[in-house]
């Protein structure tokens, strides 16, 4: 039996479809996301013909239990154009406008997570400060900048301040990255599978940058999410990074205070949200059960709905109680204020 308390890390809202083309600044209308029916299905299409995501992976959960050959994530992606900048900042105030209203409607119960773009730091502090105001439990960043613009640079300090400051955790969500091909780009190749594989490379190296460049030093209550990438992957880096800063003074650079670990400040600083992750669970012990956070990702395909709670009972089995109940809703509820007596009670 799970714990009585049960919190979504992780889940997602379906804009109504004439979110962006109503809601955005009038300079972007004609360039906004909009739904089309192409070849017989619902796209979200963006400036003149950009296809960026089909319907069904967005909004069917429940799908993989009963036919998951239904499941397409069927599109194409192309790199913004240049002054695109201005685009997604502007996608992003209407997206955020919006979820600040739909989460009105039980405060309680829905926290909301804004979209920050950070290809101008300043406006992106604006943004910030703005979520703020409007009630937001915490933000979006890319998983993983362009090349040249990674986050061990220090163009982001005055961002990761004010993150600090206003108590905002920062996600790093998968689908997220911004350089490389995406999945569903083109042609369909098994590249593709091996992108799904091996996709917690992109966070983790965003996660090493910031670690290694001590922006968790520098702002030692600054909190990172890493969402949809499930666990496993982490104890293998926890041991890795440092070996790397034990042994390897002439690439770790930056040398931390107090005998600080890599693994000190990813035990401090760091939270995984996760969906059905059995070995990740088994690994606990070295991941840290004040680290991780269930999610559901409803309402996509690969969501655990309906079937959540039997998923939980099966990879917590064994699982203490009291690390349970951490895992499945008090770490969620620590990290974004929810009133977990409250929750409870009702």
């Amino acid at each position: 039996m799970v714990p009585a308390l049960i919190l979504s890390s992780d889940s997602h809202v379906f804009e109504p479809p004439d979110l962006w083309t109503t809601r955005i600044d009038a300079a972007f209308r004609d360039r906004a996301p909009r739904m089309q029916r192409i070849d017989g299905a619902d796209q979200l299409v963006v400036e003149a013909d950009q296809v960026i995501s089909g319907i069904g992976l967005i909004s069917n959960a429940g799908a993989r239990f009963e036919a998951p050959e239904t499941i397409s994530g069927q599109g194409r992606f192309e790199d913004v154009p240049r002054g695109g900048y201005a685009l997604l900042s502007a996608i992003f105030r209407a997206y955020n406008e919006w979820l600040a209203e739909f989460c009105r409607a039980d405060p309680a119960r829905l926290k909301g997570i804004a979209m920050v773009n950070l290809d101008d730091i300043p406006d992106g502090i604006k943004q910030l400060e703005r979520a703020a105001k409007m009630g937001f439990a915490g933000a979006m960043i890319t998983e993983y900048p362009p090349e040249e613009r990674r986050y061990d640079q220090p163009e982001y300090e005055a961002f990761w301040a004010a993150a600090q400051a206003l108590d905002l955790p920062l996600t790093l969500h998968t689908a997220t990255r911004r350089q490389g091909k995406i999945r569903g780009a083109g042609q369909k190749t098994l590249r593709d599978a091996s992108s799904r594989a091996t996709k917690a490379f992109y966070p983790a190296m965003s996660m090493c940058d910031m670690i290694f460049s001590g922006v968790f030093e520098r702002y030692p209550d600054l909190k990172l999410v890493i969402a949809e990438f499930e666990l496993a992957w982490a104890p293998h880096l926890l041991s890795t990074m440092d070996y790397t800063y034990r042994e390897r003074h002439e690439e770790a650079l930056y040398r931390f205070k107090d005998a600080m670990r890599p693994s000190d400040f990813f035990h401090r600083n760091v939270f995984l949200s996760f969906q059905e992750d059995g070995v990740g669970i088994r690994l606990r012990d070295v991941i840290g059960p004040d680290n991780m956070m269930w999610g559901s990702d409803y309402p996509h395909s690969e969501s655990t709905f309906p079937q959540s709670r039997k998923i939980l009972e099966e990879i917590l089995a064994g699982v203490p109680e009291e690390e349970q109940a951490k895992i499945v809703g008090a770490n969620t509820a620590r990290l974004y204020h929810f009133d977990a007596a409250r929750l409870t009670s009702r």
